[in-house]
């Protein structure tokens, strides 16, 4: 249904060639893992794969894509041939790693997001609406159907993000690291849909850097490594020197990390005695219930606000290292959001070192919390990497001390020698490390780091552990969201769950 032969795929300002001398094909009904630790170029032969990047617009490409029995010659030159996006994207269904951006950001509801390409395509209405809910229904969105895209949470968009791309029942699925930030109804959910896909015959592409059971499945594994294919078989005929070491296995923890049952590192003592780091204090919160038509605005009326926090209490010590989990949806990130300020309870209080944040400026208290968003695209937006770093900073602390901390984060993230490299550029593995070196580098009181641990190889989460590790040990008070329990078991302090609106032990 689908195959590649790639000589070489170079980006147009790329030095050395993205992928080369790979040959990939995916029969109808396969089940392929294409596995790699950060910056083999599985994202890149994805997007190929996908027509998400059409070789001559955004690099050169020698060799052919075949597609429903036709091939496309490349070889670089101005004759090469043209791919059309939207007839490749009718064939080849496509979630990228960062699901927000397959979605379309112009409908209202989930309903009408789901329905977007079968409007477009011009489907009868009876048969657009029963697509809609037979998909929602497959991917656990049946009960969310009438909400706002925006306000889904992260693994709430993946979930949608899925739904847009197999709701036409394209032959072809290609996902990228589709498990990221799922919770574990979600998993088993996604886990279901593609045993069922593979039963009607679509191929399926599943692109990750973690061995999640689902991929033990697969038919073929192919392994990347720079580019090129190093391994391609069965999984059972492949030994486990295959793998590069960075590719995780599920609850696996990176080198050095303590194993499973081991202590948390020691929690600091304050310098002095004093207020927590960090304390809320009854805290309750709710979005407003938009108003779309009269039945909606006359409900709005009677209740104006869904609480998604309620009478949360919470200390945290410096030093201290607290893991907060739950399904999506629970309301973690906003949980998360109140800690800088970014949210405002609608009662209670949070204090940061016992002041009230509830009349500072959100730009203020970011300097004593620091928060690590979900997704890394929300918080970069400089030309370079060592720019994004120093931003603000020098106003802070001065810019000889800026010129050394922004040094000091870039090392700790392992992205000292990427100093001078465009942030949209890295892989995601590295954009999010960038994205915990912004906050590294004001040394902030609290650290809040929302899902940390998504689209980290195992070098990157070793990383990620020895930084969270050493800002405790100086005194930082860390409070991360998280659905990696392994991780969180080997790091924090406590477990603590949200669900229903309350945050209570794990």
């Amino acid at each position: 249904m689908l195959a590649a032969g790639i000589r070489r795929f170079t980006f147009h300002d790329g030095h050395a060639p993205a992928l080369h001398d790979l040959a990939v094909s995916f029969p109808p009904g396969s089940f392929t893992a294409v596995l790699g630790a950060s910056g083999s170029g599985k994202s890149t032969l994805g997007r190929l794969l996908a027509g998400w990047l059409p070789p001559g617009g955004y690099g050169t490409l020698s060799g052919f894509l075949e597609l429903d029995g036709t091939r496309l010659e490349f070889d670089g030159g101005q004759g090469d041939p043209r791919i059309n996006p939207a007839g490749w994207g009718r064939q080849v269904g496509f979630v990228p790693q960062d699901p927000a951006t397959v979605l379309s950001t112009v409908r209202a509801t989930v309903a009408e997001e789901l329905a977007f390409g079968l409007e477009n395509a011009g489907v009868e209405r009876g048969n657009m609406v029963a697509a809609v809910e037979r998909t929602a229904g497959l991917l656990g969105l049946a009960s969310l159907l009438d909400q706002d895209p925006a306000r889904l949470s992260g693994g709430q968009q993946r979930r949608l993000a899925i739904g847009c791309a197999i709701i036409a029942g394209p032959p072809v699925l290609v996902m990228d690291e589709p498990f990221a930030s799922l919770d574990a109804a979600g998993i088993k959910e996604l886990a279901a849909l593609v045993r069922d896909l593979l039963k009607r015959g679509t191929a399926v592409v599943i692109l990750s850097q973690t061995v999640d059971p689902l991929l033990q499945e697969a038919d073929t594994w192919v392994v990347l490594s720079d580019g090129t294919a190093t391994a391609s078989g069965p999984p059972a005929g492949l030994d486990t020197g295959s793998l590069p070491p960075a590719i995780r296995r599920p609850g696996s923890l990176p080198a050095g990390t303590p194993p499973l049952g081991t202590p948390p590192p020691p929690q600091a003592a304050a310098v002095e005695p004093g207020p927590p780091a960090l304390q809320l204090q009854g805290v309750s919160f709710g979005y407003a219930v938009p108003a779309r038509g009269r039945k909606r605005r006359k409900a709005a009326a009677q209740d104006a606000r869904t609480l998604v926090l309620e009478d949360i209490n919470l200390a945290v010590q410096p030093g201290e290292i607290v893991a907060v989990t739950g399904p999506n949806g629970a309301g973690k990130s906003t949980f998360l959001r109140h800690l800088n300020g970014l949210l405002r309870p609608t009662s209670g209080s949070v204090a940061v070192r016992g002041t009230d944040i509830a009349g500072a400026p959100v730009g203020t208290t970011a300097a004593s919390v620091g928060l690590l968003f979900q997704q890394p695209r929300d918080q970069l937006f400089e030309r370079t990497v060592l720019r994004e770093v120093g931003f603000g900073l020098d106003r802070l602390v001065g810019p000889a001390t800026a010129k050394e901390r922004a040094a000091a984060a870039l090392a700790a993230v392992g992205l000292a020698g990427a100093a001078d490299d465009h942030p949209a550029e890295l892989p995601a593995s590295a954009q999010r490390l960038l994205a915990l070196a912004t906050v590294l580098a004001r040394r902030p009181v609290v650290l809040a780091l929302d899902e940390p641990t998504v689209a980290l190889d195992g070098d990157g989460l070793a990383l990620l552990d020895a930084a969270v590790r050493s800002a405790a040990a100086e005194g930082a008070a860390v409070v991360l969201v998280t659905h990696d329990l392994g991780y969180a078991r080997s790091a924090a302090h406590r477990i603590l769950a949200l669900d229903g609106g309350r945050l209570v032990p794990a």
